[in-house]
């Protein structure tokens, strides 16, 4: 009951550092609502778009950082009394922040769709090799198809199976094999979220008419 109990209070934590909107704050301090621009949506993409670059790297930035933060906070709180599920907390902070982003109460759950929270989760995780790999495929993806939703869902399905073989092998820091299914669970979810979210994406992409970063039309 009690391991319940700290992980419904990892994901509430996550939830909370996740309705910080970035886009959504930064627009408004601009007299936008981001939201009722360009795509509609409050993440890094529709903040470049509308708002310009500085506003794209400032979205990514507090968006990402929402994601480690929060994980900080659930480390120094956990970190010592629960040393054998602290990977699995984290991950349930992680999708907690992700949940805040993508549905912020306040904002009659209209937010982002958690591509740079997600990558605050693989951040947080500590995992240099799942960092890295994360990094690579986004910006590869993206720079050669120019297609950000391309590169985000490659991304994302590139963490869920380097999640899976790296934990299986033992080397994801702090995560024990009795918590490994439960872990890929939780990636399983992020994952699914950020394919839920980019929907109307894919169905441009298979159709041929996703809008691209730059060199055409703009990616919505």
């Amino acid at each position: 009951m009690e391991t319940i109990v700290q992980r419904i209070i990892c994901l509430v934590i996550g939830y909370v550092f996740g309705l910080f909107q970035t886009g959504y704050i930064y627009g408004k301090l601009h007299g936008i609502d981001i939201r009722k621009e360009g795509s509609g949506n409050a993440g890094t993409t529709n903040a470049l778009r509308v708002l310009g670059k500085k506003a794209g790297v400032i979205t990514y930035a507090g968006d990402m950082l929402k994601a480690v933060l929060a994980a900080a906070v659930v480390r120094l709180i956990f970190g010592e009394s629960h040393k054998d599920i602290i990977m699995v907390l984290v991950l349930y902070c992680g999708l907690g922040v992700i949940l805040g982003h993508n549905f912020p109460f306040y904002l009659g759950f209209k937010g982002g769709k958690g591509i740079a929270a997600s990558s605050g989760v693989i951040i947080a995780i500590g995992y240099w090799p799942l960092i890295l790999l994360g990094f690579c495929t986004f910006m590869t993806l993206t720079i050669v198809s120019r297609y950000v939703s391309l590169g985000s869902l490659v991304m994302m399905t590139g963490f869920l199976i380097e999640f899976i073989i790296f934990g299986i092998k033992g080397m994801v820091p702090g995560l024990y094999p009795a918590e490994l299914v439960e872990a890929i669970i939780i990636v399983a979810v992020i994952t699914i979220l950020a394919f839920w979210r980019h929907r109307a994406n894919i169905g441009r992409l298979i159709h041929g008419n996703e809008r691209k970063l730059w060199g055409g039309k703009k990616e919505n």
